[in-house]
């Protein structure tokens, strides 16, 4: 009798062409079949992972869910008996946090497959090498020359990635997501941005922005924006764009971006679990990730493919270019509660830029909202 596994990811080439190609490689080798639906970006971000697991035996999920889904018991932990060395070696590989970001509770209840944070963006035929201050991404928002997706959860990841770069970085614990002084001043630092993107932008998600950039010329810069290898690929759209560490707003260098990524789970639900599991190692190894889920447009989250000559020449050295900021980025909150955090928070941020309203009160709203969530 055939198996047939269900799996759900998000709908993008990245997020979907690669489990397809490894799926069907890995019917070849085992006789397990996979049918993969797809979710938009915003549902991946937001939507209960339980009733996902309740359909799908096998579900692409991010880090930040992994307090929520310990808590209801709906995935399946992978750290099973017999696999320590392959767990060991993508320990050893983990592309910054990617790996120990799916670990919790005592648990490893994801395998990363997919590395990202929020990195720099730029055209190279309009602007000539990447910024390396977030001072000159402000002087380039200033001429209308900058994009920022800032659609929830996308303003909060930004907010992150400068709390952390500027040497004061957001709590996971206790009553408040920053103190007010530190919180007041990125919010400040933002806005030297923010200020002066059109409002679309507020409506935006990284994939949104980055088509914009792809295929017209009125932008030349995405300060932060998280990492996607299609764009980087010759000829996926009209222009091809280039991807560099982030713009340091403090005096560390490229360090604290919020990172984001997706890793394999698998459903306690499952009939079929122990065949799910099989495939969750597979696709995460290091000859599988460096290989056909690279050649098929994935963004690996192993190490060694990162490193691979023959996994950035097509991509223009997407994963070189960009690796210390993915090696010094921050592991957000991942408690029960915090996913509906992220979501108001997003919000009340943008609330509180579009309107022009005092970064003490836009905090002060943020702070409560974080204390609450536990």
């Amino acid at each position: 009798m055939t198996i047939t596994l269900k799996g759900m990811t998000w709908r993008h080439p990245r997020g979907y062409d690669p489990m397809v190609a490894t799926s069907a490689q890995w019917q070849q080798q085992t006789g397990v079949a996979i049918a993969w639906d797809q979710r938009s970006l915003q549902d991946f971000e937001t939507f209960p992972v339980e009733d996902l697991a309740r359909q799908y035996d096998l579900i692409v999920i991010d880090h930040p869910h992994v307090g929520q889904i310990t808590k209801e018991g709906c995935l399946a932990p992978l750290d099973v008996p017999g696999c320590e060395a392959e767990r060991a070696d993508m320990a050893a590989h983990s592309v910054g946090q990617s790996y120990p970001s799916y670990h919790f509770a005592g648990h490893q209840w994801a395998f990363p497959i997919d590395a990202a944070a929020q990195v720099q963006v730029y055209r190279s035929d309009l602007l000539p090498k990447p910024v390396t201050s977030w001072a000159e991404a402000a002087a380039l928002a200033r001429m209308g020359k900058v994009i920022l997706p800032m659609r929830a959860p996308h303003s909060l990841m930004s907010f992150f990635t400068l709390a952390a770069n500027l040497g004061t970085p957001c709590r996971h614990e206790g009553a408040e997501l920053i103190a007010l002084d530190d919180g007041i001043r990125v919010i400040e630092t933002l806005r030297q941005v923010t200020d002066h993107i059109a409002p679309d932008n507020f409506d935006m998600d990284p994939i949104a922005a980055y088509e914009v950039m792809a295929t017209g010329d009125q932008f030349s810069l995405m300060p932060l924006g998280y990492g996607y290898v299609s764009y980087a690929l010759d000829g996926f759209r009209l222009r091809r764009l280039k991807f560099a560490d982030i713009p340091a707003a403090g005096s560390h260098g490229p360090v604290g971006s919020a990172i984001g990524g997706t890793g394999i789970a698998v459903s306690a639900f499952s009939e079929h679990r122990e065949a799910a599991v099989a495939y969750a190692y597979w696709v995460a190894s290091a000859a599988t990730q460096a290989g056909l889920y690279a050649q098929s447009g994935g963004q690996p989250g192993h190490g060694l493919a990162w490193e691979r000559e023959a996994v950035n020449a097509p991509v223009d050295n997407f994963y070189r270019d960009t690796r210390q900021t993915l090696e010094g980025g921050w592991l957000r909150p991942r408690h029960d509660g915090y996913m509906p955090f992220q979501d108001a928070a997003s919000g009340r941020l943008n609330q509180g830029l579009v309107a022009g309203e005092d970064a003490a009160s836009i905090l002060s709203a943020i702070n409560t909202m974080f204390g609450e969530s536990f």
